[in-house]
């Protein structure tokens, strides 16, 4: 009877340490999907010598005060512009509409685009790019700037959450070709939420 409550307490015990851990990491569902989307060789942008060593992104502590929700400002028919990539192809794209938001009692804006060619893809039609730069780049972040996805939704308002920030595929194998930020979609301000700089481990 001893021996069986002896072990019953060593697996609680080491239950409630996973538990601690796991909550200690703090994973959210994206950080989660994201590795694995990366840790998946079919689908992952690392080098093949980068995924051999591959335990994980990393990424800021996650911070609610990064989820914001932002007005929206639509501009109708707005022409498609060619926008430089990492390469020489061009993405071909117009800005569906302006955001403007509130961090830290300072009002941003940044422009969200639409790709034309997403446009006309199944599942994508309603897909909404926001790449930006901010003051972490090339610090704690990727140089280049980072991205977020998003959907049109109905209204005037978009929900944000820069926790979702990822790097492009360029951060991590030059193959790829990525849009480069404009230069008007820059945050003067420290955005330390999302996906850190990569670094091999």
């Amino acid at each position: 009877m001893k021996q069986i409550l002896l072990t019953c307490l060593i697996v609680f015990l080491v239950s409630c340490n996973s538990n601690k851990k796991r909550a200690a990491i703090g994973l959210s569902e994206f950080q989660i999907e994201l590795n694995n989307e990366y840790k998946d060789a079919s689908k992952s942008p690392l080098k093949e010598a980068d995924l051999k060593n591959f335990k994980g992104l990393d990424f800021f502590p996650i911070n609610e005060n990064v989820k914001v929700t932002a007005h929206l400002e639509k501009i109708p028919n707005s022409e498609f512009f060619f926008m430089k990539t990492t390469t020489d192809r061009l993405a071909e794209e117009r800005v569906y509409g302006i955001l403007t938001f509130t961090l830290e009692g300072r009002e941003f804006k940044l422009n969200i685009y639409q790709g034309k060619k997403l446009m006309n893809t199944k599942g994508f039609q309603d897909y909404l790019f926001l790449p930006f730069t901010d003051k972490t780049n090339g610090i704690s972040s990727y140089s280049g700037g980072r991205y977020m996805d998003l959907r049109i939704t109905d209204g005037d308002s978009i929900e944000l959450d820069f926790n979702k920030a990822y790097n492009p595929y360029c951060a991590y194998n030059s193959k790829y070709s990525c849009p480069i930020v404009p230069k008007e979609n820059h945050l003067d301000f420290e955005m330390n939420a999302g996906v850190m700089a990569f670094k091999k481990h």
